[in-house]
């Protein structure tokens, strides 16, 4: 018998053993009136393991004695640069954010010259996991983030999320726009998040900062991406408005709450209807009688209505063209407006001078228009002058005479 058969026989009488052992444990269940799970047939009882354990709390981690205290072999540090705008506000912070990290055992330093920001362990550090956290803050510190706020990332129980919106819409008025619904009128919806997920956000740039717990930073990055992708944050708002409420409920807490959630579908207008829509906005706008925030209600005409009533208002009729037989006159190309100028003529030196000083007649009064609109803030509004002497004697001569 060569090796091959005998380890397959050897395999095939394990697999046999373990299936009685299985088969007799299962019998043995079913014999005391239990149904055992297939996939926790072997599972053991854990007595240290009891309901009133919370799995997810997180524990802290206070600093050992000095006597126990061993310092990390190796050094570990993060850089990370910020933008210009941000070195006057560092720099008067500064002295805040690195007595806070000597706290947690950690060094930094803030290089002005290349515009970085470093932070690195030290021989007091005793949690290995703080030089995150500390790079964590440089992230938020960068990103426009005030110290005071940015501090708490510190704490084990606060995390950040940096989400980069940036490259998600490639219209940038449709990027301004979806931008700015996530903040809302007033800030409105932006506080509406904040509260229903109980962390902080700042939508600055291409990025959206976010601080808070686990849980809330994935609902954050959710109604982000979402909004940023066309799907308007109010959705969101409503659904975690509903969860909050159900949350409350202890005999929900075991069941799906999918019945009680609501389900927002996507409508796609046909051609016919989104000409229709265009038209009667741009009927809306045109006519200054029209409110353009209305909103056309077309009521079903009843037998009550008299024929005169019900009837529509008679339509303006469109002026037939009149009929020629002709083709419309040919319009001049390039070329032939080149021959009428005598620009067609001229060398290719000169084509450049004249195409030189266009696009710089063209910049020059762009310039001044941006110049004028950034004008325009400056300018002064007019004052009010206090009436002299002789004003006020006439003013009051005046009044006597009414009197």
């Amino acid at each position: 018998m060569s090796a091959e058969a005998s380890s397959s026989a050897v395999t095939s009488k394990k697999s046999k053993k373990n299936k009685s052992k299985a088969t007799d444990a299962v019998d043995a269940a079913t014999t005391n009136g239990e149904e055992v799970d297939k996939n926790k047939r072997h599972r053991k009882d854990k007595p240290w393991d009891t309901d009133d354990i919370d799995h997810w709390a997180v524990e802290s981690f206070p600093a050992p004695p000095t006597d126990q205290h061993r310092p990390f072999l190796e050094e570990s540090s993060f850089a990370l640069l910020f933008p210009k705008y941000r070195e006057p506000y560092l720099r008067s912070v500064w002295a805040s954010i690195t007595s806070a990290l000597e706290a947690n055992g950690l060094a930094c330093e803030l290089d002005l010259v290349q515009g970085k920001m470093t932070v690195k362990t030290t021989r007091k550090t005793w949690d290995p996991y703080v030089v995150l956290k500390g790079r964590d803050l440089l992230k938020l510190l960068a990103r426009g983030v005030n110290a005071p706020q940015a501090l708490k990332v510190l704490q084990d129980d606060i995390a950040c999320d940096i989400i980069k919106i940036g490259g998600l819409v490639r219209n940038k008025e449709r990027f301004v726009k979806r931008r700015q619904r996530i903040v809302g009128p007033n800030g409105s919806t932006l506080k509406a998040i904040e509260l229903l997920t109980e962390c902080y956000v700042l939508v600055q740039g291409n990025t959206v900062s976010a601080m808070g717990s686990y849980k809330g930073l994935k609902e954050v990055r959710r109604i982000i991406i979402d909004c940023m992708n066309n799907v308007h944050p109010i959705y969101r708002i409503k659904e975690l408005m509903i969860r909050r409420e159900l949350a409350k409920d202890p005999k929900l807490a075991n069941e799906s709450w999918d019945r009680f959630l609501p389900t927002f579908q996507k409508k796609h207008l046909k051609t016919s209807e989104k000409t229709a829509k265009k038209n009667a906005a741009l009927e809306r706008q045109s006519d200054p009688s029209v409110n353009p925030n209305s909103i056309p209600i077309s009521a079903p005409v009843t037998s009550t209505t008299t024929p005169a009533a019900s009837a529509p208002a008679p339509a303006a009729k469109k002026q037939k063209k009149v009929y020629t037989p002709f083709p419309p006159p040919q319009q001049p190309s390039k070329l032939d407006l080149q021959l009428a100028s005598g620009e067609y003529f001229l060398k290719p030196k000169e084509k450049e001078i004249i195409e030189k000083r266009k696009k710089l007649e063209k910049q020059q009064e762009v310039a001044g228009e941006r110049r004028a609109m950034r004008e325009e803030a400056f300018i002064a509004p007019p004052e009010k002058r206090d009436d002299t002497v002789q004003e006020k004697k006439k003013k009051r001569k005046r009044a006597e005479e009414l009197m």
